[in-house]
């Protein structure tokens, strides 16, 4: 790649920078919710659409999904995507001391991530990718992806099923740094592994059958009388036997991890009436397929057990099942490559005036460089390896989760970590959660981060655009480790059988006259 041409991605980058990080304080302000991120992502439309870019919008079933391309003649298909979803009870401003967004409560949606910045990330890199094609006429297609409901391992299965990536020639994927050694580096051989989603649905629909006896009807003494246990006895059945799930298989299973998240429950008052309907979702993170079936079977078992229990029916929707992360070394090098002509991230005085009043406010002494010093330190991606495989058993091939796994099925896929604002701690502190959901609204915090990542993601784009020895190269990786590409004897297909999981009860904003509100909506019962 010539000197021009990183001079035109960095000098674009620079040049709309402004307009770059008012762009991700909206979504991050919009602070919406998985599968009800309706604003941001018409933002998004009508940003690339603005931008030249013919947009999907709605794509693959889902309201909130988007695909966009951009061609310039023939040429290498290259993709990024963006991410907006938000997580529900992380309301928090941005600013240096805990509180909730103007408006809102402390439980309404707030990003954590952020994805906010993520997604505003790569759509600059994207898009300074192709305005230096369009400057030196560079041939080829870009493609953005809008994926939402990441925290929920959404989008990007379905995508994947339905064939949106599949003319991809390489993808590049990028996450805010979430843990060390993954800061300002690429993933080598561990990737992300597998996550399984789902939905376990109880109904008390006969309650009147529960018992036998000789006057049936509900009205003589049915204040009294016994009542079958319901829908709210079968939840906490299985939310408490599930909890005895880990204790039995996660010593013997290596690293992984279930999360539990109630949805609805109840619907019924305080008569002597059963609960007729409550709702848990679960999802699992494995390194294999494996291991989420076997812990999807022992949930199965459970559930049936609990709805026999309190004379209940029991449904299992799934919400998503994704494939665990394929490495490509080709496309690792070439992404840190272009990560080290940018440079790590630096944050100045006002970003450390802004954290050292954090310090200040949480009556810590605030510290002269309050920042980690790996904030602003490349590590190479054999390195990152090295120091994270010493606390995973050899025989752990992926660890944590994320469905930008799905792409690595369909195209050489690099995975991109870029350092976040993250502060030093006192000897034995932790630092509530808000501080860091603030760091990434407040723009002096993240502007860093969001700069070298629009930098790093258009690089790779050029770089990989310009040369075709490259992509045959990550091709070939491609097609060695996946047994022959796509349906090679190695490869896996999209595990994807079911529709969109949009109608379920997730909570959203809702506006009344009372304002914007945050709430679980009522409808979903599908």
């Amino acid at each position: 790649m010539t000197k021009d041409f990183e001079n035109s991605v960095c000098r674009w980058v620079n040049e709309n920078f402004q307009w770059l990080t008012k762009f991700n304080r909206k979504i991050w302000d919009l602070g919406e919710t998985a599968w009800r991120e309706y604003e941001s992502a018409n933002l998004y439309v009508k940003t690339l659409r603005k931008n030249g870019f013919e947009v999907e919008a709605g794509s693959g079933g889902m309201p909130t999904a988007f695909s966009a391309i951009w061609k310039n003649g023939s040429g290498p298909v290259l993709g990024s995507y963006s991410e907006y979803d938000a997580v529900p009870g992380a309301c928090q401003a941005a600013e240096t001391s805990k509180m909730p967004r103007p408006g809102l409560n402390q439980y309404a949606g707030g990003h954590t991530d952020p994805h906010s910045a993520l997604g505003s990330s790569a759509l600059g890199g994207v898009l300074a990718a192709k305005a230096t094609m369009e400057k030196y006429n560079i041939t080829g297609t870009l493609k953005f992806m809008g994926e939402p409901a990441e925290k929920l391992r959404g989008s990007k299965p379905i995508h994947a099923a339905k064939g949106y990536y599949n003319d991809l020639d390489a993808m590049v994927s990028f996450h805010p740094c979430y843990m060390l050694p993954l800061c300002n580096t690429v993933t080598w051989d561990t990737h992300c592994g597998a996550a399984f989603a789902m939905i376990y649905r109880f109904t008390c629909e006969s309650p009147q059958t529960w018992t036998k006896h000789e006057n049936p009807s509900p009205i003589p003494q049915a204040h009294s009388t016994v009542r079958a246990p319901g829908a709210n006895d079968a939840l906490v059945f299985m939310y408490n036997s599930s909890k005895s799930l880990r204790d039995s298989m996660l010593p013997h299973s290596g690293s992984w991890s279930m999360n539990e998240i109630i949805l609805t429950s109840g619907q019924s008052t305080a008569d002597n009436l059963p609960a007729k309907i409550s709702e848990i979702q679960y999802i699992v993170r494995t390194s294999s397929i494996d291991e989420a079936l076997q812990v999807s079977d022992v949930l199965d078992r459970n559930a049936e057990a609990a709805a026999f229990m309190t004379h209940c029916n029991v449904e299992k929707k799934w919400v998503s099942k994704s494939r665990p992360g394929l490495p490509n070394h080709t496309l690792a090098r070439v992404a840190f490559d272009s990560l080290r002509k940018v440079g790590a991230p630096i944050w100045n005085e006002e970003a450390s005036a802004v954290a050292q009043e954090i310090q200040k406010n949480l009556n810590l002494r605030p510290m002269q460089r309050p920042f980690l010093k790996e904030c602003s330190q490349l590590i190479p991606p054999i390195k990152a390896e090295h120091i994270l495989r010493q606390s995973l058993p050899p025989s752990q091939t992926h660890f944590t989760s994320d469905d930008y796994t799905e792409m690595c099925w369909h195209a050489p896929t690099a995975r991109l970590y870029i350092a976040r604002p993250m502060l030093k701690a006192p000897k034995n502190y932790t630092y509530p959660d808000w501080v860091m959901n603030a760091l990434g609204g407040i723009e002096e915090t993240i502007n860093p981060m969001i700069l070298c990542a629009s930098k790093t993601i258009g690089l790779t784009l050029v770089r990989l655009m310009t040369s075709q020895s490259i992509l045959h190269e990550a091709k070939e990786e491609f097609n060695f480790r996946t047994g022959g590409g796509i349906n090679g004897n190695k490869w896996i297909p999209p595990l994807c059988d079911y529709a969109p999981p949009i109608h379920f009860c997730w909570p959203e904003y809702s506006t009344t006259n009372r304002g914007r509100e945050w709430c679980v909506p009522t409808q979903g019962y599908t």
